[in-house]
């Protein structure tokens, strides 16, 4: 007689967007249970031993501020801390760190087993089950090999890499979604059987060296920074020691080796026809691409403190073993390394985003959610940041409560679901700056002023976080006030911040009573001061986002019966869905035309 458990939730993939999305229903307070394939890789660190970085940076203080695990796990086995773009004005900062990849992992599986109303399983899922109701389709759970069943009305899908993937170094084809790991089948063939639109894309990784056999001398330090930042609001300091990375660099040699052996590369071979990550190319695709480049960085990261292993950011392949060795031998500081793991891609199944709701529920069937690389996601920043989201949605929906939907000006994380419900892909998605309209808004340091709040009302956070933001908040407050009301030759200190030449320091110097505040609250009150012009014209545009979006577009609107709207604009609103104005003006090929008939339209029943 097979077994049947009962839950509120399921996850199934215990990754970054697994475990995330696990965490957040159990944190809101649905019994949730993990289900993963195996134990032993909770969490993982697939490729890069690294997190955050330009734009990723921002969703992990995102994540934190919302009671996510990222930035904890980080700040506790981070090797070395480094904020990007320290240069350039506060939107563009960044914080990077580089983790213990095993340290890293055993963290977050530690958060995941001590989290009530979570349970941990270690389950291969084989098929979705679900029943007819009156709206359609709804899921009731999920089948297990060994004839187990679990039940939920809500059951997140987060499998990362693992529908039917296949790896490929050179002509050596192998069934797996990482390496040493196995592939899943069964529940792409469930989605297929649902109505569901598959695609396939494609990543990769490069090899790893042991760094015993490096020659470090002959490349360039890239120490951490002095003063290292933590990623998670609840750090006060990060105290452990750092460790060095180093960089190197490609050169004519080696591209020339690698365009000699361009037929053999399954990319160029034919092998592999599905789209690659764009902004993250393979050291192939990067000869291809930039032929005028006499050479390109690589960055030489270890993977923990004990282990000899490093990760060669930069030099991702699917090259075969030979061209691997070969290519290394040519690499200054390389030339005797031995390559530990060799790199390949990984060439898997992905549902079209648009086939989702804002909230990561799935239009074709009630209470699923898909989070992560499912979703055409690369990154393990996306993937933890949809997790939260889908995971805190279901249990949301479950209470009958109102569902956690960021919006644009609100959160990186709201400029990643909507790109993605909104514009679909065609290739794997990735965060920048630059995707982000609101950016000056939406920087790192500011994370808990936006979304903790939020946060608090859906219960994924608890009381602590609030206390100590408010009581950032009201320091921040004070400081606002003394630079309000001292002065200094006829203006404030604050007008007087605000001119380009004046810095904090010179501010401190005419109000000492400033140098002994919170220096988290001390940045905050700068930023807000200097740069108050930039944020007022910033939140006008903000203004005019939540006008279209107050125009709300309800789930019967029939765009078919407007035949005065181009054929284009009906066959893609009918597929999207927009929930209003503001999200039907920002799917691709719609005109402002297009916008102003449909808003006619929604006008007419009050006229």
């Amino acid at each position: 007689m097979s077994s049947t458990y009962h839950y509120d939730v399921i996850v199934i993939g215990a990754g970054h967007a697994g475990t995330e999305a696990a965490l957040a229903a159990a944190r809101i307070g649905a019994r949730t249970v993990l289900l993963t394939t195996n134990l032993d890789t909770v969490g993982q660190m697939s490729c890069n031993p690294a997190i955050g970085g330009v734009g990723k940076g921002q969703i992990v203080r995102e994540i934190d501020a919302l009671g996510g695990a990222m930035g904890r796990a980080i700040d506790a086995t981070g090797i070395q801390f480094r904020m990007l773009n320290r240069s350039k004005g506060p939107a563009m900062h960044s914080p990077r760190a580089q983790a213990d990849k095993r340290a890293y992992q055993t963290e977050v599986k530690r958060l995941v087993e001590s989290q009530p109303n979570l349970s941990l399983r270690q389950e291969v899922v084989e098929d979705l089950l679900t029943a007819e109701s009156a709206d359609g389709q709804r899921i009731t759970g999920v089948s297990v090999r060994g004839g187990a069943t679990y039940t939920a009305p809500a059951v997140v899908i987060t499998t990362g890499t693992f529908l039917q993937a296949i790896m490929h170094t050179g002509e050596a084809k192998t069934p797996g979604g990482r390496g040493g790991e196995g592939t899943t089948s069964g529940i792409s063939a469930a989605l297929t059987r649902l109505g569901f639109e598959l695609r396939r894309f494609k990543t990769g990784t490069p090899p790893r060296l042991n760094a015993r056999t490096i020659d470090f001398d002959r490349c360039e330090l890239q120490p951490g920074d002095d003063d290292p930042q933590p990623f998670s609001f609840l750090t006060d300091k990060l105290t452990q020691p750092q460790l060095p990375c180093y960089i190197t660099t490609t050169n004519q040699a080696v591209h020339e080796l690698i365009r000699a052996n361009l037929h053999r590369a399954p990319m160029y071979s034919g092998q592999i026809n599905s789209s690659g990550p764009r902004y993250c190319p393979s050291i192939e695709d990067k000869i291809v691409r930039f032929a005028e480049k006499q050479s390109h960085q690589l960055f030489l990261e270890p993977e923990g403190r004990s282990t000899q292993e490093v990760y060669v950011n930069g030099v991702s392949t699917s090259l075969p073993r030979d061209v691997q060795d070969a290519m290394f031998k040519l690499i200054p500081g390389c030339e005797q390394a031995e390559i530990m793991r060799y790199g390949y891609a990984v060439e898997y199944d992905y549902a079209p985003p648009d086939q989702l709701q804002p909230t990561l529920q799935t239009k074709h069937v009630a209470g699923l959610y898909f989070a992560g690389q499912i979703n055409g996601t690369t990154g393990y920043e996306e993937a933890g940041a949809q997790g939260l989201i889908a995971g805190a949605n279901a249990a949301l929906a479950i209470a009958n409560r109102e569902p956690l939907i960021l919006s644009r000006d609100e959160a990186y994380i709201g400029v990643l679901v909507d790109d993605l419900v909104t514009c679909g892909v065609d290739e794997p998605y990735r965060m920048f700056t630059s995707r982000a309209e609101y950016r000056l808004l939406l920087r790192h340091d500011n994370a808990d002023r936006r979304l903790t709040p939020l946060a608090h009302n859906a219960g994924l956070v608890c009381q602590q976080r609030m206390d100590r933001l408010r009581t950032k908040l009201g320091e921040v407050d004070r400081i606002a006030a003394v630079l309000d009301s001292r002065r200094h030759e006829g203006v404030t200190l604050a007008q007087l911040l605000r001119r380009p030449e004046v810095e904090w320091p010179q501010v401190v110097a005419l109000a000492p009573e400033l140098a002994t505040v919170d220096p988290l609250a001390a940045e905050q009150a700068l930023i807000d001061t200097k740069y108050a012009g930039y944020i007022a014209r910033q939140q006008v545009d903000v203004e005019r986002l939540h006008r279209l979006a107050s125009k709300r577009i309800p789930a019967s609107f029939d765009f078919e019966r407007l035949v005065q709207l181009r054929a284009e604009a009906r066959q893609k609103f009918t597929r999207i869905r927009p929930i209003d104005l503001a999200q039907a003006s920002r799917i691709s090929g719609i005109t402002p035309a297009d916008i102003a008939l449909v808003m006619a339209h929604l006008d007419a029943p009050r006229r």
